[in-house]
């Protein structure tokens, strides 16, 4: 923009800040990932020095490698199953979770979850880990973190082949959108786990 004397118009930095948050929240009401909201968090925490939390990579293998294309791989495939997405630390407790949407408005498929994520999960409890999902309700806007001790009984016990959205808002914990940190799952992990 350019004022009538033909000078352009300089936004301030709390003008920059307040634009980019905008914009960011807006991106997240148009379908920002999960994932990317998750890693902007634990980019956070990490920078913050509160909690050590770290996307899980998924192990492949490398087939074929293209490097007259800059070293580009061609050909791989998965070398096995994935556990969960997420691990670290928080507070010296060792935290794992995985993080799933659904565009459901009243539930949460079972099905949306494998069997050993499952083995997984009941092996970070057992050795006294905090293991727990965050679960994203896309249409509701509405994030929640839910202990992994609900969603295996229900995926081990469970009549239904959803969670009903009620769990969720009686069971879990809504997390907290904002700008920094666009999550704040660790206040709802600090809710649930360490305030007794």
């Amino acid at each position: 923009m350019k004022y009538p004397n033909g000078k352009k118009y300089v936004a301030s930095q709390e003008e920059k800040v307040e634009q980019k948050r905008r914009s960011l929240l807006s991106a997240a009401n148009r379908g920002m990932s999960l994932e990317e909201d998750i890693n902007l968090s634990n980019d956070y925490y990490r920078d913050a020095g509160i909690a050590l939390i770290t996307k899980r990579p998924t192990p492949i293998n490398v087939v074929k490698v293209d490097y007259s294309r800059g070293g580009k791989i061609t050909d791989a495939y998965f070398e096995k199953q994935s556990t969960t997405d997420y691990n670290g630390v928080y507070k010296g407790k060792y935290v794992d979770f995985e993080a799933k949407n659904t565009k459901s408005e009243t539930s949460f498929p079972i099905s949306n979850i494998s069997e050993h994520q499952i083995i997984h999960l009941k092996n970070v409890l057992k050795h006294g880990g905090i293991a727990f999902f965050i679960i994203c309700f896309q249409l509701k806007n509405e994030i929640y973190l839910l202990d992994a001790s609900f969603v295996i009984d229900f995926y081990e016990h469970g009549s239904r082949k959803s969670i009903p959205y009620s769990v969720f808002k009686e069971k879990g914990v809504l997390i907290r959108q904002d700008y920094t940190p666009r999550l704040h799952f660790i206040d709802a992990v600090e809710k649930l786990y360490f305030r007794k």
